[in-house]
């Protein structure tokens, strides 16, 4: 009898370990996967709306819809153009919404000193019609990740300041004028950084009787990030802040890493969830800081809160786009500082050219954001002239690579901070339509191909080994794109572009 129950009780602890190991093993993915670092979010019109960073690519600031927090498609952008006194350094928009208004505010390096200050956009709908306002908040050094509090019936701002000195940085706060485009008053401090740990991405909410203060700590951005989320509450707005000891609610786990800076937003059933971003620690900088969703859960009355993540759905992210409207797909980006590109599309085809600053070795980058970075990509260029056009991998002007056809022959070409390589190159056995493909492995090792007609693909292979480590930038992912580089007169004609991951 005895041996039978140690006999159940073994089964028992088997079955147990078993269900935690596959428990454990379940990936949890991002809802709005690539580059989407900083997220808010809105509820309005029975749907939900997102914005994210952009850093330097344009238009600026994406913007996301869904109707149930999982399923999010791309709708546009905030800015179709920088507004006149930024420089760059899109990060960290922030909805709020007061007087049949949406208001977004935004960090942006001022054009006159390149010091980050916070400007506002208003319009009448939330996906699109924003209208700059210029700079509200310029403190010190720098001042950026705006987050908006309605306490009663005073709205307050705040925001992270010190950032960039010798001391501790603070959570700040201004009261909001009452058409929000302006502060009055002093500053004061919410939570200050005692530990010097980091502190920014802060987003504030109220539940029976305390103030609670998320935030993030750490490192926020490349490989070497250890960002996380944290939480402070306190009876009064003004603080004191009283730190949660169980701290970080929010940390690096099996899959992902360096999660951080979110908002809340509220169901109609009155759930709150947080949306936030995250590093996938597979393909790490060369995806991004992509958008993932926590629900927040309080375990009673009065207890700290917990975020209990949730999985967006398991989709596939491979990307055909198609040239037979006459506007471009909303996806594509570009680096508005080194080019200023020339977009048009007819009869199925995209035709790209622009001006390219004289610095610019790399040439212009029409890109999308990937979701990884293993991944195969293919084009067909229909043009032929002595201007470059083909596949780029572009992280900067300075940081790019790419395989493209020159009159009639394809080169493989890379840019980074020596300057121009052409890698390998070749000539072409006949004139007309040249495919190109670029596939990147998990080693960030890349490889580049071409063919004609009925041709194999033929690779062009380096002389040493290619490793695209070099190509993400601290604050965002390298693109994936079509490519450009000739004088303002030519321009590159493409009938595909198709991304597989």
């Amino acid at each position: 009898m005895k041996s039978l129950k140690y006999l159940i009780l073994a089964i028992t602890v088997k079955l147990l370990l078993i269900a935690n190991l596959l428990s454990a093993q379940v990936v949890i993915a991002p809802v709005i996967a690539g580059d989407f670092a900083d997220p808010s979010i809105i509820r309005a019109n029975n749907q939900y709306y997102a914005i994210g960073t952009s850093s330097e690519w344009a238009p600026h600031f994406p913007i996301y819809t869904s109707k149930n927090l999982l399923d999010w498609k791309q709708s546009g952008y905030v800015f179709d153009h920088a507004p006149q006194w930024t420089s760059g350094s899109f990060w960290a928009p922030e909805y709020d919404y007061h007087d049949k208004t949406y208001f977004i505010y935004y960090t942006a390096r001022r054009k006159s000193d390149n010091v980050s200050c916070i400007g506002v956009a208003i319009s009448k709908f939330p996906d699109r019609g924003f209208v700059d306002k210029g700079v509200i908040i310029d403190y010190g050094k720098e001042s950026i990740d705006a987050f908006v509090y309605l306490d009663g019936a005073t709205r307050y701002i705040t925001f992270k300041a010190y950032g960039l000195d010798k001391r501790p940085i603070e959570i700040l706060a201004y009261k909001l004028s009452q058409d929000g485009l302006h502060i009055e008053g002093e500053p004061f401090s919410l939570l200050k950084d005692e530990q010097r740990i980091g502190l920014e991405g802060q987003s504030i909410l109220k539940k029976d009787g305390y103030y609670y203060l998320f935030y993030s700590a750490g490192n926020c951005c490349g490989a070497q990030c250890d960002y996380n989320v944290r939480v402070a509450r306190s009876k009064s707005f003004a603080g004191p802040y009283e730190l949660y000891r169980a701290n970080p609610l929010l940390a690096e786990n099996a899959y992902w890493k360096c999660s951080g800076h979110g908002t809340f937003v509220k169901t109609a059933d009155e759930k709150s969830y947080y949306l936030y971003h995250a590093y996938d620690k597979n393909t790490n900088v060369f995806s991004g800081r992509q958008g993932m969703l926590a629900q927040l859960v309080w375990p009673q009355k009065n207890a700290w809160p917990a975020l209990k993540a949730q999985s967006g759905p398991n989709i596939n992210n491979d990307l055909k786009i198609i040239f037979t409207q006459s506007n471009i797909d909303k996806k594509w980006q570009w680096d508005f500082r080194n080019s200023s590109p020339k977009i048009s599309q007819l009869n199925g085809q995209i035709h790209l050219s622009g001006d390219i600053k004289k610095d610019n070795l790399s040439g212009i980058a029409l890109t999308v954001r990937p979701v990884s970075g293993v991944f195969e990509v293919t084009t067909k260029v229909k043009n032929t002239n002595d201007a470059l056009k083909g596949l780029v991998y572009y992280g900067d002007a300075n940081a790019a690579v790419g395989v493209g056809v020159t009159g009639d022959e394809v080169e493989f070409w890379k840019v980074d901070n020596k300057g121009r390589t052409v890698l390998s190159k070749t000539k072409l056995s006949a004139k007309g339509q040249v495919e190109l493909k670029m596939k990147a492995m998990a080693d960030s090792g890349l490889m580049v191909f071409f063919k004609q007609g009925d041709q194999e693909w033929e690779n062009l292979p380096s002389k040493e080994k290619f490793t695209g480590n070099f190509l993400p930038q601290w604050d965002r992912s390298p693109r994936i794109g079509l490519h450009f580089k000739g004088n303002s007169a030519q321009r590159a004609s493409f009938s595909s572009f198709e991304l597989k991951y």
